[in-house]
């Protein structure tokens, strides 16, 4: 890359030799003036008012015009003697937090590329520094004729610089916020949290220019004589008359667009969305009513069998007559054991005679 600028980073005592490089580049589309009747190139031309004539961009110079109209000439050698010490030097004047620099002051970015080999090791030191405190430098430099206001931070392994606005450059936001008194209700900003979580995060990598590929897509069409692409119709957003309606229906169209058709947790009540039912989910639910289904069916099997295996059982008990008679003469029995008698013999049947 290109250096635009080289010098000096002034960091108290220690002096760092750097390039500045423009750590940012433009793709959009450029156009030409043409003469419409014939596609001429319209082109503007440099002329001298005093020679009325044209003359190349070598003849150029810078001058400035006093309140009587006279032109002082200033050249480059004019600037180099500058009665300031930023004509060629980074001045590092404060190390404050990052927070305290106003976005609104923040404008073209430059990479701080190393001047010379002597300079890497300061380079490295300043760089940890910045990392180990979470700080970023405030600087001074000149920069195309006029001093500037700088913000060095860290990105990677490298230092860059951002160009700052003065203070007094940046406007005060007067008469921009609305006059009208306006009371937001509790539920209109819970709503308004859940839009907010439900739009989430985003990858800046994945963001990309529409309107520039668009246009590639118009000028490739023109250039085949093929047909323009249809332009498709614009929303019409009307006017909100109803604040919560909308916020609802932001909400359920960005959990639609992530696949999520849940109602929001916070704010007003919300009807759901139908859910969509996937084939991955039919299939799951038949398995699970399959499952509860063979279930039931072993239930139904094992309490039939523990009532045909009580039946049985049943069956094979004994009378509880023949039960408790047995029982008696069991213990009759055990008793005259101990006692040493003898159980009295079974009296025989007579014997009949024959007549």
């Amino acid at each position: 890359m290109r250096s635009i600028w080289n010098g000096a980073i002034s960091f108290g005592l220690v002096s760092i030799p750097v390039k500045l490089v423009n750590a940012t580049e433009s793709h959009s589309i450029s156009f030409r003036q043409i003469h419409v009747e014939d596609n001429g190139r319209i082109r503007y031309r440099k002329v001298c008012e005093l020679d009325d004539r044209e003359v190349s961009t070598e003849e150029i110079g810078k001058g400035y015009e006093d309140a009587d109209g006279t032109v002082i000439p200033i050249t480059d050698e004019d600037l180099a003697h500058l009665p300031i010490p930023t004509t060629r030097t980074i001045e590092i004047v404060a190390f404050v937090p990052a927070d305290r620099i106003d976005p609104l002051q923040m404008g073209t970015v430059y990479y701080l590329a190393v001047g010379a080999a002597p300079a890497a090791k300061p380079y490295t030191l300043l760089r940890e520094a910045l990392k180990r405190e979470n700080k970023v430098a405030v600087a001074k430099y000149a920069l195309r004729g006029r001093e500037r206001l700088g913000m060095l931070r860290v990105v990677g392994d490298a230092l860059t610089m951002h160009g700052l606005l003065w203070p007094d450059e940046v406007r005060a936001p007067e008469g921009v916020a609305p006059d009208e008194k306006v009371t937001v209700r509790a539920k209109e900003l819970d709503l308004a949290d859940a839009l907010m979580d439900t739009l989430g995060d985003v990858d800046l990598d994945d963001l990309h220019d529409e309107y520039r590929a668009a246009l590639e897509e118009v000028i490739a069409a023109k250039a085949a004589g093929e047909a323009l692409p249809e332009t498709p119709e614009p929303e019409t957003g009307g006017k909100v008359l109803d604040l919560m309606a909308a916020l609802e229906n932001s909400v359920r169209a960005a959990r639609a667009s992530r696949g999520d058709a849940k109602a929001p947790e916070k704010g007003a009540p919300e009807k759901k969305a139908p859910e969509k039912v996937t084939a991955a989910r039919k299939a799951t639910e038949k398995k699970t009513v399959e499952k509860k289904t063979g279930e039931e069916q072993a239930g139904e099997k094992r309490a039939a069998e523990k009532k045909v295996t009580g039946k049985k059982a049943a069956e094979r008990k004994p009378p509880a007559r023949k039960t408790a008679q047995r029982s008696a003469q069991k213990t009759a029995a055990q008793e005259e054991r101990k006692s040493g008698r003898k159980p009295p013999a079974k009296k025989a049947a007579p014997r009949k005679t024959p007549a």
